[in-house]
C-alpha cells in the first residue's frame, strides 16, 4: 500500500482517516502496555532469587540490628546485666567497671559491622539493578514514542495532502 492508495481511499471515504488515527492510537496504547509489562520485573525479586544463605542471614541480621525491637531488647539486657552485677557486689561475675560486658559488646560490634556492610552491599546491587531496569524501560518507551510520532507525522502529512486535493479549486 503506497501513498496514492491511501489518497484514493480517503477521497472515497473521508472518515477512513479517523479510523486510521484510531488504529494508531490503539497501537500506541498497546506499546505502552508492553513497556509496563516489561517494567514489572521487580529488582528485589531478581536479587532474592540469586541470594545465598549467607546473604539472607546478613539481611536478617541487619534488619533486626537496625530496629527499635533490637534497641529496646538490648537496652533492657544492659539494665538487667548491670543491675544484677551491682546488686551482687563482690560476688558478681563481672563487677564494676564491667570488663566482661565490654568484651562481649566489642565482639558483637566486630561481628555485626561486617554483616551489616554485606547487607548494604546487597542493597547497593538492588539499587543498581533498579536503575538499569528503569533505563531499559525508558529507552524502550522512547523508541516506541519516536516510532509512533513518526507514524502520526506521516499520517498528518497524508491528511494534509488529501485536504488539498479535496478543497474546491477556485
Amino acid at each position: 500500500m503506497d501513498r496514492n492508495d491511501i489518497l484514493v481511499l480517503l477521497q472515497r471515504k473521508p472518515h477512513a482517516g479517523m479510523d486510521m488515527l484510531a488504529v494508531l492510537g490503539h497501537q500506541f496504547h498497546s506499546a505502552q502496555q508492553l513497556v509496563r509489562i516489561r517494567a514489572n520485573r521487580h529488582p528485589n525479586e531478581v536479587i532474592e532469587e540469586q541470594a545465598t544463605a549467607g546473604e539472607q542471614i546478613a539481611d536478617s541480621v541487619a534488619s533486626f540490628g537496625g530496629s527499635w525491637t533490637f534497641i529496646s531488647l538490648f537496652a533492657l539486657f544492659m539494665i538487667i546485666y548491670t543491675a544484677v552485677n551491682v546488686t551482687l557486689g563482690r560476688r558478681s561475675w563481672d563487677p564494676y567497671p564491667f570488663i566482661l560486658l565490654n568484651l562481649f559488646l566489642s565482639m558483637l560490634a566486630a561481628i555485626q559491622a561486617p554483616v551489616i556492610m554485606m547487607s548494604q552491599n546487597r542493597q547497593d546491587k538492588k539499587d543498581r539493578l533498579r536503575g538499569e531496569l528503569d533505563y531499559d524501560v525508558n529507552r524502550r518507551a522512547h523508541t516506541e514514542i519516536q516510532g509512533l510520532a513518526h507514524k502520526l507525522n506521516s499520517l498528518g502529512d497524508k491528511l494534509g495532502d488529501i485536504e488539498e486535493l479535496l478543497r474546491p479549486k477556485v
